[in-house]
């Protein structure tokens, strides 16, 4: 279909990188926002100026959010917010339009992160930043590898040493508050431990990633709880009494 006059909430719209949290410092593994229009699930903007009711949808294929403005087979994308945030570069304009300006659960169940807002003001931001800075150059590598991992996932065991140390002043500078957060979340540092050892072969995942085994006599450590990330369920098993002396036999072998 013809694309029509931007609707007038777009005249001041500005193109660059931009980012969603969920409100109240909410931060679940997983939470996923409806991309497009069901009986069950709304997803439908008013245009005030055409007093009509217009249809969302986010499909990668296409240009506009607004279903009456896609041509062809539209390709449903999926909107997922992990570990409470979802950075959206400028290049997917489609997304961060229907994030920002559109989609009915802003502000309701997550909001655009304003850093100058966050922050209070520009000086401010300029110290958070320097504080994550010098944070980021006192972290050993384990620490910047648990970091980096939330942020690129399996990636980060292909990286060098320096190429860690780099990613880690950059994510310090792009996500200054984040990194901080994370830097003081120890189970940011259990669940990447978790994920080493697994790695290594000291622990073993079942392959429905239900159950968690220990050693070359497969002694079962813990089952994993409905609906929980597996990872996370052993960083807290590595809390207790006996996941703290599975934590300190793995830890020698890992060394």
């Amino acid at each position: 279909m013809t694309k029509k006059e931007a609707p007038a909430i777009e005249k001041n719209w500005q193109i660059k990188d931009r980012l969603y949290t969920l409100v109240n410092g909410k931060k679940p593994l997983v939470f996923t926002l409806p991309s497009k229009h069901t009986a069950k699930r709304p997803l439908l903007w008013f245009d005030e100026e055409n007093n009509i009711q217009r249809e969302l949808k986010y499909a990668t294929n296409q240009n506009s959010p607004f279903v009456d403005e896609q041509n062809g087979t539209a390709t449903l994308g999926r909107i997922v917010i992990r570990d409470g945030a979802l950075r959206v570069p400028k290049e997917n304009q489609v997304l961060q339009k229907l994030l920002s300006l559109y989609h009915p659960l802003k502000d309701k169940f997550y909001e655009e992160y304003d850093a100058v807002e966050e922050a209070g003001n520009e000086a401010d931001w300029i110290e958070l930043e320097i504080e994550a800075l010098n944070l980021a150059k006192s972290l050993d590598l384990d620490q910047v590898e648990a970091i980096l991992r939330v942020e690129y996932g399996s990636e980060v065991n292909s990286r060098t040493s320096k190429e860690l140390k780099r990613d880690i002043l950059l994510f310090a500078k792009r996500s200054p508050k984040l990194l901080i957060e994370l830097a003081n979340d120890d189970n940011v540092q259990l669940r990447n431990f978790g994920i080493k050892a697994t790695e290594a072969g000291f622990i073993k995942l079942s392959q429905d990633q239900r159950t968690f085994t220990y050693g070359k006599s497969d002694r079962k450590l813990m089952t994993v709880p409905f609906d929980e990330h597996p990872y996370s369920a052993l960083a807290a098993f590595f809390k207790t009494d006996e996941g703290i002396e599975v934590y300190k036999a793995i830890d020698k072998k890992l060394k």
